[in-house]
């Protein structure tokens, strides 16, 4: 069996093993002897790459990439909330394909294309891995429009941690909201919030 290769990233899937000329014999044994580890089906991470702080985020983007984690996933992700849901949540576009993932646990939603990339930015997954996720403003929003799923008590504390923290900017809240149909409920939540 050969060692390990030396130009394989900390994170990547057979197709990116494959494309190095590595062959899945030599894949598997690794995986098997222990130095890689197998994230979810055809994702792995080198045993000696530096801890990832998010490996199940990591595998699910490697499996979709052009998910976007959102929702309670990116909220504890954002330090909106203590809950750390049991699954990695993720929105793929409304007319995509829907992944299938057994593992890490997944939910997937479906958001509209027109808006599918509003408030689009990245955090860092593992060292030097970054992964797409919304901002805290557009989380915020989403939880907002999806209280109906999430409660109430879970969408307005985030909001409240939002806007107390030193990036907060409610006008970038509104800015979101009209587009993503939930205007009025963010501008009430806004009012409540900034009369106490």
């Amino acid at each position: 069996m050969r060692a390990v290769d030396e130009t394989l990233p900390s994170t990547f899937t057979t197709k990116a093993a494959r494309a190095l000329g590595v062959h899945p014999r030599d894949l598997y044994a690794w995986r098997d002897s222990g130095e890689i580890v197998e994230l979810s089906r055809g994702v792995f991470r080198r045993a000696d790459a530096p801890p990832a702080s998010h490996p199940d985020v990591l595998a699910i983007a490697h499996r979709t990439p052009q998910a976007i984690v959102c929702c309670i996933s990116a909220a504890a992700i954002h330090e909106l909330t203590d809950e750390m849901p049991p699954e990695v949540q993720i929105a793929v576009p409304k007319r995509s394909h829907t992944p299938v993932i057994d593992y890490p646990p997944v939910t997937v939603f479906r958001f509209d294309e027109s808006a599918f990339e509003l408030g689009l930015s990245s955090f860092e997954a593992g060292p030097g891995e970054e992964v797409r996720i919304y901002d805290p403003a557009r989380t915020v929003v989403d939880l907002m429009r999806l209280r109906h799923r999430f409660g109430e008590p879970t969408a307005h504390a985030a909001l409240n941690r939002y806007l107390a923290s030193s990036e907060a900017r409610p006008s970038l809240l509104l800015d979101y909201a009209e587009p993503l149909g939930t205007f009025g409920s963010v501008r009430l939540a806004l009012d409540i919030a900034s009369a106490r």
